[in-house]
């Protein structure tokens, strides 16, 4: 027991550690470096049990491979259309959207996740620059 304790606690190091939302793969890598002789498998058996103790969320929005990050209070997600990353948004989640569907469908909702899509700072910046060079050779 003591062992998968260290492991679920190098797993949630990590997961504090970066905002980049890391698939389990990423965080099987850099645990690797860690413990050098854990699996994939306990990686994932330990992601799990992080998440049914509520400290891990699982974020799965796009029907890609799951992201993974710490549990903190609720919040949306930016993804960018071109590059890829996930985004934490520091915006409140909308209760009042659960209450609603709830009441126009009779369904019991517990939570909601919205995923807000786009192009992130970086990537608005290089479709600006590109299309500035686009008009400058027309």
């Amino acid at each position: 027991m003591r062992r998968n304790t260290n492991q679920r606690e190098a797993i949630l190091k990590i997961l504090i550690n970066t905002r980049s939302h890391p698939t389990a793969d990423d965080i099987y890598d850099e645990v690797r470096e860690e413990i050098p002789n854990i699996s994939k498998g306990t990686v994932y058996r330990n992601l799990k049990v992080l998440q049914e103790m509520g400290q891990v969320r699982e974020l799965n929005l796009d029907g890609a491979k799951s992201r993974f990050e710490v549990a903190i209070a609720g919040h949306y997600h930016f993804r960018c259309e071109n590059c890829g990353r996930l985004l934490d948004l520091d915006v409140p989640i909308n209760k009042e959207l659960d209450r609603e569907i709830a009441k126009q469908t009779g369904l019991s909702i517990s939570y909601h996740q919205l995923e807000f899509r786009g192009l992130c700072h970086d990537c608005q910046s290089g479709v600006i620059k590109q299309t500035k060079s686009k008009l400058k050779r027309k």
